[in-house]
């Protein structure tokens, strides 16, 4: 339960290093904005297409009789707009995060150096990022579709279908907010995706006690927009205790001076003049 508890602090901690400092929130709202415009353009389409993409579906109702064509088609419509209502509050995370990579990756890096310093950015190219970003979020899409197809059919089981797989459902999608929130962070630190699910699942109740308010906030993609600078900062917090930044070794200091020099430097500073 303790992991619990830190995974909910790391979040609200997250909304209040954001709430500090304004400037840094306000630019972190730029991608998620950008996001929404985009999600609301490709909604209204289809929702604007959709009885007309129910027509195409269903050819074969053209002969019969009007009520049932109509009561078929308008229910296709329906679950269509549904579903892509649904795959935008699934995918608005992992879209927001590609758009704002560069965004982000500032927010994340400066959270870290005011709290202790952050690990050097690793040496590759840019688009290098990018493409990594792009697969690692196509791979925990299809990891999430996957359960949501398993929690899907759980869903006709009765009792079980109507209560734990919503609650279930919830959990898998905390779980997995978490996994793309922490790559800013992660990415830095040079973890692969594989090792990532590992250490989120070897501190399953922190991973969850971070995601799920997140899930239940990110439910109104509107609110998910002015959450996310907040969500992005605590996810940075959060990699702190999961890979924490290696203090520097004394030892690694390149061409150490002296003791001798030192006194000598400092002689010279202080304007000493030698004894003649």
């Amino acid at each position: 339960m303790r992991d619990l508890t830190t995974g909910v602090k790391y979040f609200l901690e997250g909304q209040r290093w954001v709430a500090r400092h304004r400037r840094w929130w306000g630019f972190g709202l730029l991608p998620g904005l950008i996001a929404l415009v985009l999600y609301i353009a490709a909604l209204v389409a289809l929702g604007f297409w959709a009885d007309d993409l129910s027509s195409w579906a269903t050819p074969f109702a053209d002969d019969w009789d009007s009520t049932f064509r109509s009561l078929l088609r308008w229910t296709l419509t329906v679950i269509v707009f549904s579903g892509g209502l649904l795959l935008a509050m699934v995918t608005f995370t992992a879209v927001a995060l590609l758009i704002g990579d560069p965004f982000y990756e500032s927010l994340s890096e400066r959270v870290e150096e005011m709290e202790g310093g952050a690990p050097p950015k690793p040496d590759i190219p840019l688009w290098r990022e990018i493409l990594t970003s792009v697969r690692d979020s196509l791979s925990v899409l299809a990891r999430v579709v996957a359960f949501g197809l398993l929690l899907f059919a759980c869903g006709f089981i009765p009792v079980v279908g109507q209560t734990v797989v919503p609650v279930v459902g919830i959990c898998v999608s905390g779980f997995f907010l978490t996994t793309e929130l922490t790559s800013v962070a992660m990415q830095r630190r040079s973890v692969p995706l594989r090792t990532r699910l590992r250490l989120l699942r070897g501190r399953l109740l922190l991973a969850l006690g971070f995601g799920v308010p997140l899930v239940l906030l990110f439910l109104v993609p509107v609110i998910a927009v002015f959450a996310m600078p907040g969500a992005v900062a605590g996810a940075a917090l959060l990699v702190r205790e999961l890979v924490p930044v290696p203090d520097p070794d004394p030892s690694d200091d390149p061409d150490p001076v002296p003791d001798e020099e030192i006194d000598e430097d400092n002689d010279d500073a202080t304007g000493t003049v030698p004894a003649s």
